[in-house]
């Protein structure tokens, strides 16, 4: 199960905007909070909308907003899929993908495909296939 399972999109959206604040004043995080700020450190281009106290007045129709959100999100998924191997080879594509590319681009490549990934499950209407994504990522 999500550590994030039950909660709404502004909840969510809430909990990286707490983590930032947290970083910038300097108070301590959680071990999530701190794998939240290390994805938010590598994308300077949210940093004045995570440290802001006040949401967007309609953030759902704000496409930046939900663009900036999302990369976070599969950024953070991505680098749990990376931790516990799972699927099962993903650790050895980003090492050789990083090795080529320098970690940061390996990871944003790596994201859009799992973001297509997700998309095609969803459009479908079933879980997303492990292999046909893993496919897709030994040939970035």
């Amino acid at each position: 199960m999500s550590l994030f399972a039950g909660q709404d999109r502004e909840s969510l959206r809430e909990a990286w905007r707490v983590a930032w604040r947290r970083q910038l004043e300097r108070l301590p995080l959680t071990p999530l909070q701190a794998q939240m700020v290390e994805v938010i450190s590598l994308h300077p281009e949210h940093h004045a909308r995570l440290a802001s106290d006040v949401p967007a007045a309609d953030p759902d129709n704000d496409e930046a907003s939900r663009r900036a959100f999302l990369q976070l999100a599969l950024h953070l998924a991505l680098r749990e899929q990376i931790s516990t191997n799972r699927p099962r080879g993903i650790v050895q594509i980003h090492r050789e993908l990083a090795a080529r590319r320098g970690v940061r681009d390996a990871e944003l490549r790596m994201m859009a495909v799992l973001e297509h990934s997700l998309w095609e499950a969803q459009r479908a209407g079933h879980p997303p296939d492990e292999a046909v994504y893993l496919d897709s990522l030994q040939r970035l």
